[in-house]
C-alpha cells in the first residue's frame, strides 16, 4: 500500500471511530446559525487531503488557468486559496472570501507563508451571510467547497444571485460538498442534498452545466450563468 493510500485509510478509520477524532470540537455561532469553528481548521489539513480532494482536477474542470480571476468562497484556512493563486500565476487574482474574521486571518497567514512572487494576487474579503462581496462581472470561476451548508437557508438564493452577478459571461461556479452516506473525512451531519442545491441555483439564475464524478467522497456540481 502506498503512503497516500495508507494515510487515506487511517483517516477514514478515524472518521468512523467517532467525534473525538473526526468531528469538529466546537461550533462557532453567527446569530443562531452554526458555522465551522476556526478552532477546527486542523481537520481541513489532513496530510492525505490532496489525494482525495484532487485540487488540480477541480481547477481543470472549472477552466481555471494562467491569468484567471477567481474566488474561493468560504476560504477557511486557505487550502484552495494558495493552490488557486499558484494556478492563475502573477497575472491572475484570487478573492478569498469568508464571513468569519478568524478565517480571514488564517487565510492571510497562509498566504504570507506559502504564496510566492510567481503566484497570483490574493485579496481577502469579509462577506456577509447574504453577499460574498465579490466584484461584479469580473470572475472566470467561483469555487464553493464545503461551504453551501454554512449558508442560512433564507440567504441561499440571494447569496447565489450575488455569486452569479460576479461572473463574466461564460464564467463557472463549482459547488462541492460531501455525499450523503458517502463516508470519508467529512462530517456525518450537514451534508446538503445536491438536488436542492440545483433547485436553489436555478432560482438564482444559474444553470447546471455538468456533474463531475471523480471525487471519491464528494459531489461536484458546475454551474454557469
Amino acid at each position: 500500500m502506498t503512503t497516500a493510500r495508507l494515510a487515506l485509510a487511517l483517516f477514514v478509520l478515524a472518521a468512523a471511530a467517532g467525534p473525538s477524532l473526526a468531528q469538529p470540537s466546537g461550533p462557532s455561532q453567527s446569530g443562531r446559525h452554526t458555522l465551522f469553528s476556526p478552532n477546527d481548521l486542523v481537520l481541513l489539513e489532513s496530510p492525505d487531503r490532496d489525494y482525495w480532494q484532487k485540487p488540480d482536477q477541480i481547477m481543470d474542470a472549472l477552466g481555471i488557468a494562467d491569468s484567471s480571476k477567481v474566488a474561493d468562497i468560504g476560504a477557511g484556512g486557505g487550502y484552495f486559496t494558495v493552490r488557486l493563486a499558484k494556478r492563475v500565476g502573477p497575472n491572475g487574482v484570487v478573492w478569498a472570501n469568508d464571513v468569519q474574521p478568524e478565517m480571514i486571518k488564517a487565510t492571510k497567514r497562509r498566504v504570507e507563508k506559502d504564496v510566492s512572487k510567481d503566484f497570483g494576487k490574493v485579496i481577502t474579503v469579509k462577506g456577509t451571510e447574504a453577499d460574498p462581496r465579490l466584484p461584479a462581472g469580473t470572475l472566470d470561476a467561483v469555487l464553493m467547497s464545503e461551504t453551501f451548508s454554512e449558508i442560512q437557508p433564507a440567504n441561499i438564493v440571494p447569496f447565489l444571485r450575488q455569486v452569479r452577478a460576479s461572473l463574466k459571461e461564460g464564467g463557472r461556479v463549482g459547488i462541492i460538498d460531501y455525499k450523503k452516506g458517502g463516508g470519508g473525512p467529512g462530517p456525518d451531519d450537514k451534508r446538503p442534498d445536491p438536488e436542492t442545491i440545483i433547485t436553489m441555483a436555478e432560482r438564482a439564475g444559474l444553470r447546471l452545466f455538468k456533474r463531475e464524478t471523480f471525487l471519491p467522497f464528494q459531489f461536484f456540481l458546475i454551474f454557469t450563468r
